[in-house]
């Protein structure tokens, strides 16, 4: 067979089973109201769980300013600069440790870190759910991987038991496509019982969790031993690009000698890191996460009341189960004609037959925006009934 037969009959089997994948283009900026093409529509499916990606623009025209445009180089040659550092130091303070290390994306950072972390003949176990890119890092790693049932701990410390060598476990705190919690109280604890060195990705916490928005840490009150690797996001609660792992003086001095997605690749635009300063001071307004508090509660409260096939979750991804991956892209054109935005997930990002709208929600949501979007997905929903 050739490439390109290859290529064909990937494609042709992704859309015969109605998995292909489109991108949607915007015309307008990011925000709880979008322009995607010709149609105006009410946003469900972002990540800007505090509504920050729509702020920050005065700050990045002042950055730009100062330092133009590209870094130039990687960190460890002549790319790294003032604004990179004073957000790493940030960073460090609004996680609580002592220091951070700035990465392009949040999959850059958990490649990277796993990948130096883990080593041949060590253990990484991982939720059977974590995102792709903390999957990524341990084949990367050349560790032995094992992946424990969701949020089964007892099988988790079945596995530690029996674990011989270094161990790391690595988990979500919010499951991004699921939405709930993992108990990292209890991770802590076992990982601190068997040795084992703990690895959270707060990609959908950080901001979210905590009485002020510091993650998953704040909001089950652990110390830094008990949480010793913990990497966060910018790209989505606080509204802008890139991601840090935040722990001791030396994991991030080890991560600076080791991580090769830190080491061989160009720093993000210094701009980008100076201005991403603003978004995190906004990040700290308590009335943020109020406010979100109360969109999840209203649609959560509405969806049961409607019927609705809600997942459990607490947090700002509200999860509708459809099944069948034809029937999650029927009801979302549904609701798009409605002027309502929400992805239908299938897999291989889910389990086959666990195919789902994405409902995401924001602070920058109305309760108005909520009851719309209630109405719609009832409509949506009793129009489709296989």
């Amino acid at each position: 067979m050739s490439w390109q037969d290859r290529f064909a009959s990937a494609l042709q089997q992704r859309k015969e089973a109605h998995l292909l994948r489109q991108r949607q283009t915007l015309q307008s900026p990011q925000s709880t109201h979008v322009t995607c093409g010709s149609s105006q529509l009410l946003n469900f499916c972002s990540n800007d769980y505090l509504g920050l990606a729509n702020t920050g623009g005065e700050d990045l025209a002042r950055a730009a300013q100062e330092w133009q445009f590209g870094s130039g180089a990687s960190h460890l040659v002549c790319g790294h600069s003032r604004a990179h550092h004073d957000l790493e130091d940030a960073l460090a303070e609004f996680s609580g440790y002592p220091r951070a290390l700035l990465f392009s994306t949040g999959y850059m950072a958990n490649v990277g870190v796993i990948s130096a972390l883990a080593q041949r003949g060590d253990l990484i176990l991982q939720d059977k759910l974590n995102h792709a890119s903390l999957l990524d890092g341990a084949q990367l790693s050349r560790a032995k991987m094992t992946r424990y049932r969701h949020c089964d701990y007892q099988q988790l410390n079945e596995l530690l038991e029996d674990a011989t060598g270094d161990c790391l476990v690595v988990s979500d705190s919010i499951f991004s496509m699921d939405g709930d919690l993992a108990d990292v109280a209890r991770l802590a604890a076992l990982s601190q019982q068997h040795n084992a060195l703990l690895m959270i990705d707060d990609a959908h916490g950080i901001g979210v969790l905590g009485q002020h928005g510091q993650g998953v840490r704040e909001h089950f009150n652990l110390s830094q031993d008990a949480l010793p690797v913990y990497i966060g996001t910018l790209g989505k609660a606080l509204g802008g690009y890139g991601a840090f792992v935040a722990g001791s003086e030396e994991l991030i001095e080890y991560l600076i000698q080791f991580s090769r997605s830190y080491i061989y690749t160009t720093a993000m635009p210094p701009a980008v890191a100076q201005a991403m300063l603003g978004n995190l001071e906004r990040a700290k307004d308590n009335k943020l996460r109020e406010t979100l508090t109360n969109r999840i509660e209203q649609f959560r409260s509405g969806a049961k009341a409607r019927g609705l096939p809600l997942m459990a979750s607490e947090s700002p991804v509200q999860p509708l189960l459809t099944g069948a991956s034809d029937r999650a892209l029927r009801i979302s054109d549904r609701l798009k004609n409605q002027g309502i935005w929400i992805s239908a997930i299938r897999p291989p990002t889910v389990p086959q037959g666990e195919a789902r709208l994405r409902v995401t929600l924001t602070a920058a949501h109305t309760a108005e925006d909520i009851e719309t979007l209630l109405t719609a997905l009832e409509s949506a929903f009793a129009g489709d009934e296989s």
